[in-house]
């Protein structure tokens, strides 16, 4: 049965971003913690550099998505991700559709009618596999309406003081997670936890 989980990387204080919106100093991990090679595929491919620990936990993270639901903002900064995302098929929540969007061979796809819609479809794109969750804003509206399964931390070791807190604007408080999983790397430790349902 198909997953949904929450991905992020996260100051320790809480920051998924600086107060510019910056997220070079909590993904820093992804390309200065080791020197074993991630490659990203996707349409605009990166080589990340992790250490051991968290390459292998990145990797069989990712091997077991088979899309992911994002917010229009991440959406933006990446680009688009060329219109291919390397987790596979990307429903983007928003209210108004880009302009020059849907393109050609993209597997980049809209969602205008609501969270429900967005997990039904991402769902069924995955085949099987689970769902990647991106954006704070994203993660918080599928962990209010009771639709993540896991919740994915990346906590780099740094304290950024202000910027974007992935759990701002919670309903229902407090919410029951469950034993985590944890996996120490070089300046990051990786927390994965199953959400509990009321």
């Amino acid at each position: 049965m198909s997953k949904v989980i929450a991905i992020m990387s996260m100051s320790l204080d809480g920051y998924v971003a600086d107060r510019n919106g910056g997220v070079a100093e909590v993904m820093g991990w992804y390309m200065t913690s080791g020197s074993t090679e991630v490659q990203t595929g996707g349409s605009d491919p990166m080589t990340l550099r992790m250490s051991e620990a968290s390459a292998r936990h990145f990797r069989d993270l990712t091997s077991e998505l088979g899309s992911v639901i994002t917010g229009r903002r991440t959406f933006e900064d990446a680009d688009g991700w060329g219109g291919n995302h390397a987790w596979g098929p990307a429903f983007v929540l928003t209210h108004l559709v880009p302009a020059g969007w849907p393109r050609p061979n993209s597997t980049v796809h809209f969602v205008t009618d609501g969270i429900d819609s967005a997990v039904k479809r991402a769902k069924a794109a995955a085949a099987g596999k689970s769902v990647g969750v991106h954006g704070a804003d994203t993660i918080q509206q599928l962990l209010n309406a009771g639709l993540l399964d896991e919740i994915h931390v990346d906590i780099a070791a740094l304290l950024l003081g202000s910027g974007v807190r992935l759990f701002d604007h919670l309903a229902g408080l407090p919410a029951v997670l469950g034993n985590p999983t944890v996996i120490a790397g070089v300046g990051v430790t990786h927390l994965r936890y199953p959400v509990r349902k009321a």
